[in-house]
């Protein structure tokens, strides 16, 4: 692998990250096997290499070159400081970093942890964001959980990820405050040894990230409320209309954000439609 010229693309080699962007590329049509745990697979049809590495390494592996391309965390990026691209969101992960202390912390804010222990696996981030406050903290820096450290004594407040927020119920944590949103994305750095095949590459999962936010609506609608219903699904550009044999009759069919669908298919009964039917898209070039 060390001389050729295929596009290199660093995944994640385990965990719930590494199966996301597995089935991501395999949706976006790059074929591939991964045998017994290696490191290395070779797309078919594309000249394509994937490299399964530390989530952690990615950003800074790309920046260096050994890889062109990579799937990580946009927290991952910040962190390392990585001189990389994010060419997209992935729609994926989506996850807050929050300075968490214990409930009956007095602290209101990140200016109130001047001189505390903070225990955190991203202290670049932690020391930037409590640097507007004039606050120095002592970081214990340390990776995987750091729920339990201020019930060890160990710290007197956590920087960490937070989805649901159960774990820092069980914990007795509160969120103090936010300091950034982040998510699954895709990386590159600025000497890609092949940027046709990268584009693709975007292309392809662009294809599949946004089929996944859209619906296609079919409904049939008179004439007469043609126009009512346009308003309520407009589509990406304009629906595709087709007469019915009853010719006071048409068919649509439209794209709709799915978080959108039911309520759609509400106001669309409303105005007189029928039939009204949702298809999962799963790609779509736009």
């Amino acid at each position: 692998m060390g001389t050729n010229n295929n596009l290199r693309i660093g995944l994640p080699s385990k965990g719930r990250l590494s199966d996301l962007a597995g089935d991501l590329l395999k949706q976006a049509g790059l074929r591939f096997r991964r045998q017994n745990r290696s490191l290395f697979a070779r797309v078919s049809d594309l000249p394509v290499d994937l490299i399964f590495l530390r989530t952690d390494d990615i950003p800074t592996l790309c920046a260096e070159g050994a890889i062109d391309m990579g799937i990580t965390g946009s927290d991952l990026v910040d962190e390392a400081g990585a001189d990389v691209s994010v060419r997209m969101p992935l729609g994926v992960g989506r996850c807050r970093l929050a300075i968490c202390v214990p409930e009956d912390s007095p602290a209101q804010s990140g200016k109130d942890l001047a001189g505390a222990r903070i225990a955190t696996s991203f202290p670049n981030i932690s020391a930037k964001h409590l640097a507007q406050y004039g606050v120095t903290p002592h970081v214990v820096n340390l990776s995987g959980s750091v729920e339990v450290m201020i019930s060890l004594g160990i710290a007197d407040a956590i920087v960490d990820l937070v989805e649901t927020g159960s774990t820092l119920a069980a914990n007795k944590l509160r969120i103090l405050e936010e300091i950034d949103t982040y998510e699954t994305v895709l990386i590159q750095n600025g000497k890609c040894r092949d940027t046709v095949t990268a584009e693709r590459i975007v292309r392809r999962l662009e294809g599949v990230v946004i089929a996944r936010d859209f619906s296609l609506l079919e409904f049939n609608i008179p004439k007469s409320a043609l126009a009512a219903a346009e308003k309520i699904t407009p589509g990406f550009k304009s629906p595709t209309i087709n007469s019915l044999e009853d010719q006071e009759w048409c068919a649509v069919r439209v794209m709709v954000k799915r978080s959108e669908v039911i309520s759609a298919m509400e106001q669309l009964e409303s105005v007189g439609a029928s039939a009204i039917m949702e298809t999962e898209i799963t790609n779509c070039r736009l």
